[in-house]
């Protein structure tokens, strides 16, 4: 009988464990419940959202963001996001029309222009493999000068119409203009690529709905 307890006695704090880790995996920031995949790559100070560990995406995969920091929320139809950025180096990324690790929209801000690297400072487009690139190499870089300070950006996205747009320091940009009609809902996120950075004063407003089937409305 003791041996039975003390078997119970050890699944229990088992539990206890896996469900500590779990609970531990998401942050209490900006009004509401942020989900990451790993705690110990972000932190939250003083109202700031911290990214500190950088990643690649995993050899042999598609090459992604995996780094993101997803509100825990029903999906979004149409939002908006808005806040203040601070990149380490020379990106951040917001993320938008989320439906899993594998269909997701993003928009990339960047100290490089379009034209100067196309897989920089624009909206990308995740269906099942690797990023693709669905806005205009037109435009100047996001993030300007060589010191990284506060920026403010709104990300505006209408599911009904598939448009999203972004400003940045209140400017509009064509790089940061995109019409995608294959992911027209889903949840919204923060990250980077492969690079660290902050964000504070993060609000995000819109409507929401239950989730469906992949590409349809």
């Amino acid at each position: 009988m003791k041996q039975v307890l003390a078997i119970l006695g050890l699944a229990v704090l088992g539990c206890l464990a896996v469900g500590a880790a779990a609970s531990a995996d998401a942050f209490t920031v900006f009004g509401g419940r942020w989900v990451v995949e790993h705690a110990s790559d972000w932190s939250v100070e003083e109202g700031v959202l911290r990214l500190k560990v950088p990643a690649e995406p995993p050899a042999g995969q598609p090459r992604r963001p995996t780094r993101i920091a997803l509100l825990d929320s029903k999906p979004y139809r149409k939002v908006t996001i808005e806040g203040e950025l601070k990149r380490n180096a020379r990106s951040l990324i917001l993320v938008y029309a989320w439906q899993d690790d594998a269909h997701y929209n993003y928009a990339h801000l960047s100290t490089d222009a379009a034209a100067k690297q196309v897989v920089h400072n624009g909206m990308f487009h995740i269906f099942g493999g690797e990023r693709v690139r669905i806005s205009t190499l037109d435009g100047p870089p996001s993030f300007a000068g060589e010191t990284p300070e506060w920026t403010p950006v709104r990300l505006v996205f209408d599911g009904d119409t598939g448009r999203c747009s972004v400003t940045v320091a209140g400017q509009s940009n064509p790089s940061l203009e995109a019409v995608d009609l294959s992911l027209r809902w889903g949840r919204v996120g923060l990250g980077s690529f492969n690079e660290t950075g902050d964000f504070r004063n993060i609000r995000v407003t819109g409507e929401t709905r239950e989730p469906g089937p992949f590409g349809r409305r």
